[in-house]
């Protein structure tokens, strides 16, 4: 889990990583802050740290084998998501706010979050189904898995595709997605909120969105190169496994 201080993405493009707490402070407003607030401050604090450690332990017990994931329910509406590029120098936690104000899980709504360094999971979903592949980087198989539907996305340009990396070390996935020349978007999960909102227990595992946000068949473990071809090509023929 990173020492970096910031949440939630609560902004449109990427900043560089500075020193405070990345809020604007408008014209004539106190550098302290208020009694209320102060007072709400232990409250936000343990929010976070119980989020922290959730996704520590779905890290720590993450699997290559078996199949004792499901995901999300099919025909649910997508858990909302704003991620940092691991190519990029954005530094924060994917906010997963489905609105505005909802402390931990972001400031702002997810998807009002956008610029270059961010993947936006409504933009994925915008008049096309998607697919994500959750994955961590230590994990050769995992890793292979990518490699695989990176390459099944050249054919495939009515589906868009991205890789979700659960935590490790930021500059270590950044030099993997470069040696692997992927084409795909990759976000970094850092403390792997998202990934337990999408159920991960098993790496890799591949989630589909159908256009507009619905979710649609989840798959654990490794498929073959021809398996994903055919399913990338049912989805973008407007099916879904």
């Amino acid at each position: 889990m990173s020492d970096d201080p910031r949440g939630p993405l609560s902004f449109g493009d990427e900043r560089p990583i500075a020193g405070g707490t990345g809020e604007p402070q408008g014209p004539g407003e106190p550098a302290h802050a208020a009694p209320a607030a102060q007072r709400r401050l232990p409250r936000i604090l343990l929010a976070v740290a119980g989020l922290a450690l959730l996704a520590l332990v779905t890290v720590n017990t993450l699997r290559t084998d078996g199949a004792s994931s499901t995901g999300p329910p099919p025909g649910s509406v997508m858990t909302p998501f704003a991620a940092p590029l691991a190519t990029s120098s954005l530094v924060g936690d994917v906010n997963v706010a489905r609105r505005a104000g909802q402390g931990p899980a972001g400031a702002v709504a997810a998807c009002d979050v956008r610029g270059a360094a961010v993947l936006n999971s409504c933009d994925l979903v915008d008049g096309r189904p998607a697919v994500l592949v959750f994955f961590t980087a230590s994990k050769a198989r995992c890793v292979a898995q990518v490699d695989r539907l990176a390459a099944a996305a050249v054919g495939q340009p009515g589906v868009r595709v991205a890789a979700i990396a659960l935590g490790g070390d930021r500059r270590t996935l950044r030099e993997l997605v470069l040696a692997h020349d992927w084409t795909i978007p990759v976000a970094h999960d850092r403390d792997a909120v998202l990934g337990n909102l999408y159920g991960v227990v098993v790496c890799p595992q591949i989630t589909e969105l159908r256009a507009g946000g619905r979710v649609g068949a989840t798959t654990v473990g490794e498929l073959s190169q021809a398996a994903l071809d055919q399913r990338l090509a049912t989805l973008a023929a407007g099916g879904s496994r």
